[in-house]
């Protein structure tokens, strides 16, 4: 929730014209990562959860390169990234070691 917190912060520091491009993938892909382990957290099955663990893995990577994009089209400076990024590692290796434990 907190990376979701900060991209929805850093989206609003993108020009206007890019609110429906961008900023709506960005804020989509950054929701999808918390909202996808909630909803695999609820299911039935470890394989289940391990799934969508997987699927918000795939919105973390995507969220990382709308942010990297940001920075090459100078929407963004390092600075601005610095915390998201830190938060994407660390988010990456917590669903790793997750999937790890339930494919055990």
């Amino acid at each position: 929730m907190d990376l979701t917190v900060l991209v929805y912060r850093l989206a609003q520091k993108l020009p206007s014209s890019e609110l429906y491009r961008l900023v709506a993938q960005m804020t989509r892909s950054a929701a999808s990562v918390p909202a996808n382990i909630a909803e695999g957290h609820a299911r039935s099955t470890r394989r289940d959860y391990s799934h969508f663990l997987s699927i918000a893995k795939g919105s973390l990577m995507e969220t990382e390169t709308y942010l990297m994009l940001c920075l090459r089209l100078n929407y963004l400076r390092e600075g601005d990234v610095d915390a998201a990024q830190a938060l994407l590692t660390e988010i990456s290796k917590m669903i790793t070691a997750i999937r790890t434990k339930l494919d055990e």
